[in-house]
């Protein structure tokens, strides 16, 4: 299943993202997944937890995959 997210100015960081979407429950819960490995952006597993993502990024945990769109701005 595919989450669409939409990108409020001109990035998200990964933490906050899987936070926002609800996979993970808090920044620490998300810093674990990143750093077991667990999350992939774009297919190749990313390994920082403050990434900056944009629009047109795809993010891949725990079954899901979080489609990055741009947002209204802001």
């Amino acid at each position: 299943m595919s989450i669409s997210f939409a990108v409020r100015g001109d990035h998200i960081q990964l933490d906050q993202l899987l936070k926002a979407v609800g996979l993970v429950g808090s920044g620490g819960a998300a810093h674990a997944m990143v750093e077991a490995g667990e999350v992939r952006v774009d297919g190749q597993v990313e390994s920082r937890k403050r990434a900056k993502l944009r629009p047109g990024q795809r993010v891949q945990f725990g079954g899901e995959e979080i489609v990055l769109v741009a947002g209204d701005g802001a």
